[in-house]
């Protein structure tokens, strides 16, 4: 029985040390991400009532990687956020936001502690949004094009599976906020979100 606990304990050290050497590098490898976080809106104009302060929101959704040369990774995700927020006059608005998303990742590969690998990423953001007072007016909000800066780390506790964490800053530009075709405000889609999710990884 010893000998067993031994043989099992030796072997297991074993895939644990080879998924610890290999699991820094997604070179040539394809994996989905899923994630769930909070987000923390700009203000916006609605209404011609004056600011609109929002609320920290709900944000999720995922996406592929896929893992090029020299450190490099491509990264498609699609998310979904959801937040509201109070004019001066006390009425509340209701806004959610689809951000399909492509990025470009730096991974810091190759540190001492292979498990864990950094990463650094940018790329271009399509933000569709709407929005719906309390009196269940819905109001039309134009789809921009903007741009993301992010930064995360990956913890791989198997090969082809990582935890992982990501901040990303969203920048768009101001998107009109239309009611019955009449331009009645401003949406500023711009954001910051932090995320947790996983990684799992098909080759």
């Amino acid at each position: 029985m010893k000998k067993l606990l031994v043989v099992l304990c030796v072997v297991s050290c074993v895939f644990l040390t080879a998924a610890a050497a290999m699991a820094d590098s997604i070179n040539g490898r394809v994996g989905l991400s899923g994630r769930i976080g909070f987000l923390v809106p700009a203000d916006n104009e609605v209404y011609a009532y004056g600011d609109v302060e929002t609320d920290a929101g709900f944000v999720g959704g995922g996406g592929l990687i896929i893992g090029l040369p020299s450190n490099f990774a491509l990264e498609f995700d699609v998310t979904y956020a959801a937040f509201e927020g109070d004019d001066y006059w006390g009425d509340n608005y209701d806004f959610d936001t689809t951000n399909i998303s492509l990025g470009l990742q730096y991974r810091f590969a190759n540190l001492p502690a292979q498990r864990l690998v950094p990463y650094v990423g940018a790329g271009v953001d399509i933000l569709m949004s709407d929005t719906e007072d309390n009196l269940g007016n819905d109001a039309k909000i134009d789809t921009v094009v903007g741009g993301h800066l992010s930064g995360g780390v990956d913890y791989f506790l198997a090969r082809n599976f990582a935890l992982t964490a990501e901040v990303k800053f969203v920048f768009a530009p101001d998107a009109d906020i239309k009611y019955q075709g009449n331009h009645v405000g401003e949406f500023d889609p711009t954001s910051i979100a932090t995320t947790f999710g996983i990684r799992v990884f098909f080759n």
